[in-house]
């Protein structure tokens, strides 16, 4: 973490700018997607800049960063005093020229911005394309920090693409490979969001009143496990996301997967607690506790069996979260879609991109469709020697729906992930591609606006049918199983 003797960096201050809403003209190009298809004219991201702030607003906002960078200068050692005063005359002057009314020029109204790509969760209103948080983690082992995240956080949220996936269990750190750090990716999303715009953000509600037309909606989840035995568990479990996320209700709230955790279930030990875990559903729904409810690795059966145990005591399913993508579609993916638009659930789709497959990482004439820094996004997201392995033998048996996806995306000005988010979304399931950083959001919030045609899907189906295999992740990464400690579990959607 930077020591408050030093000033902050132009991405630190970016950031600042940004949580105060100030920031559009310096940051318009980092933080806004191209608009390059003609068919997504009509809503391109481009539209949504924030009115121009109040003069009322900046003055006080000058006011505040000029204290911060006084900080700084105070704190400093005697021999760097020239040199910070030269930096903060460049910083202010930056900060003055932002907010010089002849620099709002450019900028739009909400007035004339159009309605963002959304669909209905339940009683939600979300964008077409959530944002999976199972990679966030902090910079720090000490305190929840991660400057990159802050900026990934700012771009959904100005651009009408804050759906936020989380759970208990998500994260990257080290501490979550050895079963601690419970709950820290809640924790940091909340202080994400909070600072996006801290004198507008309510630890009543996950909304942020913005000229946006579209709230920050997060969706946690519940975990499974041996000790959680009771309907109670479920709500406790319950009050305390509410608890790290800062909310009185959670928009959201799904069981992680099946009651497959089952230690004991070799000696005849074991029963499946799932009705168990739908009642404590219906309690947190009853109580208030959260907006709505969903479970993950449901497949048609199961599905329907906890539809119908939910929708006896007044509670209606909301989502149903599973692996799925134009080549994942096997094993019964796709009928498990089918039910879920049959029954209304909606689906939420993890592995969107199988693991980087369809975003053309693998394939090195499809990388060039990509802008740089979401290249280095891909290329810097580390997986072990294991996965790589795995996932470019994959990639050498898929090159001929490369070549058709790259084909597509050239016709619609778009990227090849654009292509495969775009499909999901056209197969009535919302993409929840994880991310970590801006570059990888802006090319995610590009995959809405616009729809792939009839042809264009059949054509995609019709190559992706020809391969000798579904993906079933890689590595440890699987579509349908898990590492619970003591081995592997899986599940089937049947």
């Amino acid at each position: 973490m930077r020591s408050s003797t030093m000033l902050p960096t132009m991405r630190q201050l970016t950031v600042l700018l940004l949580s105060i809403g100030i920031a559009d003209n310096i940051a318009v190009n980092a933080f806004m997607p191209n608009s390059r298809s003609q068919n997504f004219h009509a809503r391109s991201v481009k539209q949504h800049f924030h009115p121009q702030t109040p003069s009322k607003h900046k003055s006080s906002s000058i006011s505040s960063l000029t204290m911060f960078l006084k900080v700084g200068s105070t704190s400093s050692a005697t021999k760097d005093k020239v040199v910070e005063k030269d930096n903060n005359s460049k910083i202010m002057n930056v900060i003055t020229s932002v907010l010089s009314p002849s620099n709002n020029k450019n900028k739009r109204s909400t007035s004339d911005a159009l309605s963002p790509d959304v669909t209905t969760l339940g009683s939600l209103t979300v964008p077409n394309v959530g944002i999976g948080t199972i990679s966030w983690s902090s910079d720090s082992i000490t305190e929840l920090e991660n400057l990159e995240l802050q900026s990934l956080v700012a771009t959904a949220c100005k651009n009408d693409a804050a759906f936020f996936d989380t759970a208990e269990r998500y994260g990257s750190h080290w501490k979550t490979m050895l079963g601690l750090g419970w709950g820290e990716t809640e924790m940091l999303t909340r202080k994400l969001l909070s600072r996006t715009a801290p004198s507008s953000f309510s630890t009543s509600s996950t909304n942020i009143e913005k000229s946006s037309p579209l709230s920050p909606v997060v969706a946690t989840k519940f975990t499974p496990s041996p000790w959680r035995n009771t309907a109670q568990s479920v709500v406790d479990a319950c009050e305390e996301s509410c608890e790290r996320l800062g909310v009185d209700q959670i928009d959201l709230y799904q069981l992680h997967m099946p009651d497959i955790v089952q230690p004991l279930k070799f000696a005849g030990f074991g029963q499946s607690k799932d009705e168990i875990y739908w009642d404590g559903l219906v309690e947190c729904y009853r109580r208030g506790l959260v907006k709505n409810v969903g479970v993950c690795n449901y497949g048609p059966t199961l599905l329907t069996k906890c539809h119908e145990h939910l929708a006896k005591r007044g509670v209606p399913l909301a989502s149903n979260q599973i692996a799925y993508s134009l080549i994942g579609r096997h094993n019964g993916a796709q009928e498990t879609v089918d039910k879920c638009n049959e029954l209304g659930v909606k689906v939420l789709a993890f592995f969107p991109f199988a693991m980087g497959l369809l975003t053309g990482k693998y394939t090195s004439n499809s990388i060039k469709s990509m802008s740089e820094d979401t290249i280095t996004s891909l290329v810097s997201n580390k997986k072990t020697g294991l996965e790589e392995r795995e996932l470019k033998d994959y990639a050498k048996r898929i090159s001929s729906l490369m070549t058709v996806m790259e084909s597509i995306a050239q016709n619609n000005n778009k990227t090849i992930a654009q292509v495969a988010l775009n499909y999901i979304v056209c197969k009535g399931a919302i993409p929840i591609p994880g991310a970590r950083t801006e570059a990888q959001v802006k090319d995610n919030i590009g995959a809405m606006g616009w729809r792939l045609t009839d042809t264009e899907v059949s054509m995609l189906e019709l190559e992706a049918g020809k391969l000798d295999f579904g993906f079933e992740g890689a590595g440890f990464k699987r579509t349908s199983e898990k590492f619970v400690g003591y081995g592997v579990e899986k599940w089937k959607l049947d």
